[in-house]
């Protein structure tokens, strides 16, 4: 396998092709690796390329969930969001921006059943073991979106940037259909690189899990009042992060 290192984003986009994956923090994609769930002859280290750090609203990337939960100017649902997502050594490595795309827990597609999101005809948790699994969004998949930021940033309204364009957040994400198994809508090759978040008047993040900390939500609930306006997000109750009506 081949480790490339790029030093700007035009050569990380330049050598994302080809089959190759983007490497951020690791923290989801090398258990993929490991399991053989993603295989992929070159890896892009994006360290170099992708910005890092938080500056006014914006944030980069590639910064750490570690670098965000104890940062006092990022509104309280993000930073709790990062803080109960993972052990402190795996928010010290891994990135808001590698986890916005981390990938299901679902154990029939870990475990590479021939289901809807590899491509079958049918979503196994739906007729089998479905306890963690989604009750939104689920008429074609099961599978729950893991990540607590994604919901913290839903319900706060962030805007994405990637090397092609600009986007809401909740644009990032679409339920999986018989054309396209994919629950993101980036392109191939195109990385997320900012993220903007807008004034905040107040926000919360409360998670429940089977045990006290560290562990994947059963549910996870965002909520941010935004220039007047209260919206409510989930995580781990749908395939993408869930905005309530």
């Amino acid at each position: 396998m081949e480790l490339q290192r790029p030093e700007t984003v035009d050569e990380a986009v330049a050598a994302l092709g080809n089959g190759a994956v983007a490497l951020g923090g690791g923290t989801d994609l090398v258990p993929l690796l490991r399991d053989r769930i993603v295989q992929a002859d070159t890896l892009v280290e994006l360290r170099r390329a992708v910005p890092r750090g938080i500056e006014g609203r914006t944030i980069g990337a590639g910064t750490t969930l570690g670098e965000l939960e104890v940062d006092p100017a990022i509104p309280e649902a993000l930073r709790e969001a990062c803080r109960l997502s993972a052990s402190p050594q795996l928010r010290a490595m891994g990135t808001i921006g590698g986890n916005l795309l981390q990938a299901t827990r679902c154990w029939y597609w870990r475990l590479k059943f021939p289901c809807y999101l590899h491509g079958g005809d049918r979503c196994h948790a739906k007729e089998g073991q479905h306890r963690e699994h989604a009750f939104f969004g689920n008429e074609r998949c099961a599978s729950a979106h893991p990540s607590d930021p994604a919901a913290a940033l839903l319900a706060l309204g962030a805007r994405v940037r990637t090397d092609r364009r600009e986007l809401a957040l909740a644009e990032l994400y679409r339920l999986p259909t018989d054309d396209d198994r994919d629950v993101t809508t980036l392109a191939g090759g195109e990385l997320i690189l900012e993220l903007e978040l807008p004034e905040v008047e107040s926000s919360v993040y409360l998670k429940a899990m089977d045990r006290q900390r560290w562990a994947f939500a059963l549910v996870g609930v965002a909520a941010a009042r935004v220039r007047g306006v209260t919206r409510i997000a989930l995580a781990g109750a749908a395939p993408v992060p869930w905005l309530l009506d």
